[in-house]
């Protein structure tokens, strides 16, 4: 599933469809197709693993959930979700959650709740999770109405640097290390874009698909935790559990 900073990569490899009018469209997706005919694409935007597409008076929003893709000016041997023609390339989207929104953007996203936004609030994140002591710090980054845009990578890797257990509780946690979580949460993922964008991601992975831990050559744990039930990899040697 491709996480916050993948998303900003994708809307700005977009951006040549931004001002184009749709000409043609098809596809399996179930969303009113012919009203984007004759319509041009104002703005894209995303909310973390949202990418919104912005008409005059609706929005697309595109979720690329585990295993969606794009192609420009080119296809796969297959029926995609949405296939556009625009007036210059075309656009074929394949497993992906297409839906329509008619609501203001403003009415239906925190802004602030967006890693990788300019008016991300790491104080709002604070209140939100202390309103949930109870929960395992593995499922609170996972939780995109605090933290929008954090994936499992990205979860793996900020509770690796700041030697946190996956299974501690957010209420257990001590101030500091709350705050380091929210801190490490929104600066990895800047980390993370950089990377992406010079291919050398993976290189820089300290814990994530790790065999042994970097910082004391201790095995690196593999298990499935939390609500959430995601694959989380994390050193039990010195990332400490707090509960």
């Amino acid at each position: 599933m491709p996480e916050g900073p993948s998303l900003i990569i994708f809307k700005e490899d977009l951006q040549r469809f931004v001002g184009q009018k749709v000409l043609e469209i098809s596809g399996n997706s179930k969303i009113d197709q012919q009203r984007l005919v004759g319509k041009k694409i104002k703005e894209i935007k995303t909310w973390g693993k949202h990418m919104l597409w912005c008409f005059d008076d609706f929005t697309i929003r595109i979720h690329f959930l585990m295993f969606g893709t794009y192609y420009i000016n080119s296809s796969k041997d297959r029926i995609p979700r949405l296939s556009i023609k625009f007036q210059t390339d075309s656009l074929n989207l394949y497993a992906a959650a297409v839906k329509m929104i008619e609501e203001p953007l403003d009415e239906i996203y925190d802004w602030e709740a967006d890693i990788l936004s300019n008016r991300w609030d790491p104080k709002a994140a604070r209140k939100k999770l202390k309103l949930i002591p109870g929960t395992m710090v593995t499922d609170a980054l996972l939780d995109q109405t605090i933290f929008s845009g954090v994936g499992n990578i990205i979860k793996n890797e900020v509770l690796y640097r700041i030697k946190v257990h996956p299974e501690s509780l957010v209420g257990a946690l001590p101030l500091k290390k709350l705050n380091e979580m929210i801190k490490e949460a929104s600066g990895y993922s800047y980390e993370f874009l950089a990377w992406k964008r010079e291919f050398v991601l993976r290189k820089n992975w300290q814990v994530h698909t790790k065999k042994t831990c970097p910082r004391d050559e201790t095995k690196i744990a593999k298990e499935y935790l939390g609500k959430t039930n995601r694959r989380t990899f994390f050193c039990p040697a010195c990332q400490k559990k707090y509960e």
